[in-house]
């Protein structure tokens, strides 16, 4: 007992002798270092720039980890080759320094994508767009603007009945007006159910009743394939979300579809004016998948059937955010036609989240044809994957207003968690978990 009190004496003695005459900086680099560095089976980690002779113990169970010193680059490299959990410790001759836990992942892989989609979104309900004057004979009315209706309202029942579409509106609107009654209309506001009661007015030009509002059931727009799942037949695609165009609030989707596209034409982008993808898609085309989700990282949904890009039709790994990092890169995408090709880019800079968060990277076109053709990045090039040492490694989301050749990118992980694939959790018989 008494020897563990004096080695801890000489211990912080020692340490602070480092700190006072200058070498701290070697530990200060150590403790900086993360709690937990997660990796994937296979893949080699170096932990650089740490003080010369100090020691890692590790250990593991039913899993490997090897570790061995490059004294000349004075790193320690830690390859992990099988799923499981250990813990490290750096340590300076007999002083601990700091412990990390190290998470190994399986292997985890998807198809990316490239392809450009035509998306088509219905609302849950219909959303309310703007108000507007119904002329009567009593002088300009908007029942809706009086009830305290706001634009980006999500209509929901009236009286009582499912609004579903635009189509179900007008019977019941009609049929309050020829009665003379009022109707209690039931919306969603930023997550809270209200209700409001109006009555409709009987329009002096057409002689029809309305409520003054303006309303919506779909939207419709093009953009980029971001990656599939085959396992699960899960895909993500945009990464962003959609907006409605008037409301500029996200769209609250009851369920939507995914069509193949063919790219028309390129609007060139140039400083102050971003460019776009002219495509075409028809609801009688081809359904390729569902959407069920709209986030802040993309739509979501599943896949009728298996498809690949001709260019990567077998899985590739992925790359989590701590993994991505500056230099070239490739994006997949269609400038015309449907036809996929890969584009060099470069990676300007990458955030290591620890957190789901968008515009986790900078990016930068640098392939001359794509210059040439598009100015850069343009709309409709968003879902774009990103490829990086043979991993996908997220997705183009945003262009820069004033450098359409720079924009933001989205790390793959962030969308994989919004499609609701697991990719850090294990079954019992040690499968992945993908829900």
């Amino acid at each position: 007992m008494k020897f563990d009190m004096i080695r801890q004496i000489i211990g912080i003695v020692l340490l602070g002798f480092l700190v006072i005459v200058g070498f701290n900086k070697p530990i200060q680099t150590m403790l900086s270092m993360p709690q937990q560095l997660t990796l994937f089976e296979g893949e080699k980690k170096s932990i650089n720039n740490y003080f010369p002779g100090s020691a890692v113990a590790s250990s593991m169970a039913n899993s490997v980890i090897s570790i061995d010193r490059d004294k000349e680059k004075r790193a320690v490299d830690v390859t992990a080759e099988k799923s499981g959990e250990a813990e490290m410790l750096l340590s300076l001759g007999a002083l601990p320094v700091k412990n990390v836990d190290v998470k190994v992942l399986p292997d985890f892989k998807v198809i990316p994508g490239g392809q450009s989609i035509g998306v088509k979104l219905n609302t849950l309900g219909v959303l309310v767009v703007g108000h507007h004057l119904v002329q009567t004979q009593s002088g300009d009315k908007s029942p809706g603007e009086t009830a305290d209706i706001h634009v980006g309202d999500i209509i929901t029942k009236i009286n009582g009945k499912p609004i579903k579409n635009m189509d179900d509106v007008g019977p019941i609107i009609k049929e309050a007006g020829s009665d003379g009654s009022s109707l209690e209309v039931t919306i969603i506001r930023e997550k809270e159910v209200l209700r409001k009661k109006l009555t409709p007015v009987k329009d002096s030009n057409d002689k029809s009743y309305r409520i003054g509002l303006y309303i919506r059931d779909s939207a419709a727009g093009v953009g980029t394939l971001t990656f599939y799942h085959p396992e699960t037949k899960k895909y993500g695609a945009l990464g962003h979300v959609i907006s409605d165009m008037d409301t500029k609030k996200p769209i609250v989707v009851h369920h939507g579809e995914i069509f193949g596209s063919s790219v028309t034409s390129i609007e060139k982008g140039s400083n102050g004016k971003p460019g776009e993808k002219l495509a075409r898609f028809s609801n009688e085309d081809k359904t390729l998948g569902t959407i069920t989700r709209n986030s802040p990282f993309g739509i979501f949904g599943k896949m009728n059937e298996d498809i690949d890009n001709e260019i990567y039709n077998k899985p590739m790994p992925i790359a989590l955010s701590h993994q991505v990092k500056e230099g070239p890169a490739k994006i997949l995408t269609v400038v015309k036609g449907s036809k996929v090709k890969a584009y060099d880019i470069e990676i300007v800079s990458s955030i290591p989240q620890k957190f789901p968060a968008t515009k986790g990277m900078v990016i930068k076109v640098t392939d001359p044809e794509l210059l040439k053709t598009t100015g850069g990045i343009v709309q409709g090039m968003s879902g774009s994957p990103i490829i990086q040492d043979g991993k996908v490694i997220g997705a183009v989301t945003h262009v820069f207003v004033n450098d359409p050749t720079s924009g933001y990118g989205v790390h793959i992980e962030w969308m994989l968690q919004e499609a609701g694939i697991n990719i850090y959790e294990e079954d019992r018989n040690g499968k992945r978990a993908a829900s």
